[in-house]
């Protein structure tokens, strides 16, 4: 049996766990994590939790990630993404969307695809990048140099995931921060 990431305490992280762990344990799990399969990631979004003090400062420690197919009729070669923004509450408290115009205000949209060792991003080859180099920001948005990579953290559990952040400066990948993630609800965009 492989490897699997594991608390202090010996028994396996749950989402608490893993938006309380320290960046050392988070690379465990990064590194021993199996990656996602696009079809169980696709019609879903996820609750998410920015680990790194600054988050708070900057007003992006909660958020949600959905995931969809934008051709239904296609594989699951890649799908697409983004961010919901969410109210900024305590950790204990409810996700709750923003809404504008009676429906949750999405941005930051994305590529899903497994990791690509011919692509400039290859640093996890167990996980599927998220690469927000996508049509849909336009030029101007600061999202688009955003390189998510993101692992299942156990095999079999496709409720729970965790990512790593890094932004990307032409050839240089600056980390920003490590995202946990757990299934929430099915995606508006879902078809």
């Amino acid at each position: 049996m492989a490897h699997e990431a594991r608390q202090l305490n010996g028994e396996r992280y749950d989402y608490q766990a893993l938006c309380l762990a320290t960046p050392e344990m988070l690379e465990e799990v990064m590194r021993t994590g199996s990656r996602p399969t696009l079809e169980n990631l696709s019609g879903w979004e996820f609750r998410g939790y920015n680990t790194p003090f600054f988050a708070d400062l900057l007003g992006i420690r909660k958020f949600k990630k959905g995931f969809y197919r934008e051709n239904p009729s296609a594989g699951f070669d890649v799908i697409q993404g983004y961010n919901v923004k969410i109210r900024q509450n305590r950790y204990g408290e409810p996700w709750i969307d923003v809404v504008k115009n009676g429906d949750s205000v999405k941005f930051g949209w994305y590529n899903v695809y497994p990791v690509r060792m011919n692509e400039p991003d290859y640093r996890y080859p167990n996980a599927v990048l998220i690469n927000y180099g996508y049509d849909k920001n336009s030029r101007l948005d600061p999202t688009r140099n955003l390189r998510d990579y993101l692992v299942q953290v156990y095999p079999g559990n496709n409720d729970l995931y965790l990512g790593k952040a890094f932004v990307a400066l032409g050839p240089l990948r600056v980390f920003v921060s490590y995202f946990p993630l757990q299934r929430e609800n099915r995606s508006t965009l879902a078809a």
